[in-house]
């Protein structure tokens, strides 16, 4: 499938070493992004689907690094069928399992935690809702897990482990698993803050500089945050990407976010959203936290951007997250939001507004394009000018 979205102001990149190209069009062949710039009228008229975003820009899909799934497009937290299409509506095209702990009755022995996390990678390795990627199987560490065990799920494909829930004495016994899963070139994520479930322990800085994981989960509380004085030492002990959520404390977003700033590592800025949990279903949790990020705490909007994009894709090996050349095709048209008191996307994300998503494309597949269910519509008109498959975008049945 050809796909391209033209007219547009700018495009925000995800890449934090370039994160604004001036360019109008967007040509996506196969699920791929075929190029950026200014397409011919040869190429244009060649696709399948042209989306005239008149004016409006387009950014990477948003990539949600903390989203609690179980099976199915289903949260039973808070009883809730279809939250992920309905993310998706919020510009998210990529979920990333915060391990599959709200499982009902979920297992705790070495063997039930291992087919929990391959069963859950194997459901959804081809289970896109609304379009949305979702990677899912992250292996919660419980005692009696060997080495051995960690690689034979990663033989399995399952290239995730959580650290937090599991029933240890104490947080440093985590340690040796993370270690070794790092050693297999397994993505490991800590809990960080006080308790968040029942059973489960609060971890701070000394246990999260003994594990060195890859990332320290909601470092701004999920939902309690850690002492500030612990803080300045993950940022200046460690190298970890460190993880704000939209259910966290915003205080200690900003916190992080200026720490991060000042250190000259924003690269390990990463956001989520930590839901649904008791906080709820946020279907536009990524973007109220970049709006927080940008007119509360200075940050540039496309630096923002790019912490709920490209550097969640780094960190975590995905092909999407960055708009460049032979990256995956999905793509969000933002505006600001038709009768706000901004001008354009990036103004309203200064002035502490959300954007309107005008469109939604995940694999160069438009999944929607004109109105999201979930925000305003676009000051600017985006719309199908060319459609040669039998089917309308307009999500207008939302």
């Amino acid at each position: 499938m050809k796909t391209a979205i033209v007219n547009l102001s700018k495009v925000i990149t995800g890449d934090l070493d370039q994160p604004v190209i001036a360019a109008d069009g967007v040509l996506c062949v196969e699920g791929k992004i075929a190029e950026i710039g200014t397409l011919s009228a040869a190429a244009v008229a060649d696709c399948d689907v042209v989306i005239d975003a008149d004016g409006a820009m387009v950014m990477p899909g948003l990539i949600d690094s903390h989203v609690h799934i179980t099976f199915g497009d289903y949260t039973p937290r808070q009883k809730t069928v279809g939250f992920l299409e309905s993310y998706l509506h919020g510009g998210v095209t990529s979920a990333i399992s915060a391990s599959e702990v709200h499982v009902p009755g979920r297992p705790r022995d070495p063997e039930g935690v291992k087919a929990l996390a391959v069963a859950a990678q194997r459901c959804f390795a081809t289970y896109r809702p609304g379009g949305m990627r979702v990677y899912a199987g992250n292996l919660i560490l419980e005692p009696g897990l060997t080495p051995q065990d960690l690689a034979d799920v990663r033989a399995l494909g399952v290239w995730m482990v959580k650290a937090g829930f599991g029933d240890f004495a104490t947080p440093y016994e985590y340690a040796p698993l993370v270690h070794e899963a790092r050693k297999l070139g397994m993505i490991s994520m800590v809990h960080t803050g006080g308790s968040s479930i029942p059973g489960s322990s609060g971890i701070w800085a000394d246990h999260l500089l003994a594990m060195q994981p890859d990332v320290s989960y909601h470092v701004n509380g999920g939902p309690v945050a850690i002492p500030d004085a612990d803080f300045p030492r993950l940022v200046n002990e460690s190298g970890m990407a460190l993880q704000v959520c939209t259910a966290g404390n915003l205080r200690t977003t900003l916190l992080v976010a200026k720490l991060l700033a000042d250190a000259g590592q924003m690269e390990r800025l990463l956001i989520a959203t930590d839901t649904p949990t008791g906080s709820g279903i946020m279907p536009l949790g990524l973007l109220y936290t970049i709006s927080h990020l940008v007119a509360l705490g200075g940050m540039e909007p496309e630096v923002a951007i790019a912490a709920a994009t490209g550097s969640n894709a780094r960190v975590y090996g995905l092909d999407s997250g960055v708009l460049a050349p032979g990256r995956a095709a999905d793509l969000v048209v933002i505006d600001a939001c038709a009768g706000g008191s901004q001008d354009d996307a990036m103004c309203a994300l200064r002035n502490g507004d959300i954007p309107a998503v005008g469109a939604v494309l995940t694999a160069g597949i438009p999944r929607f394009v004109g109105r999201s269910r979930n925000t305003p519509a676009t000051t600017r008109t985006v719309r199908v000018a060319q459609n040669r498959i039998l089917q309308d975008y307009s999500g207008q049945a939302h």
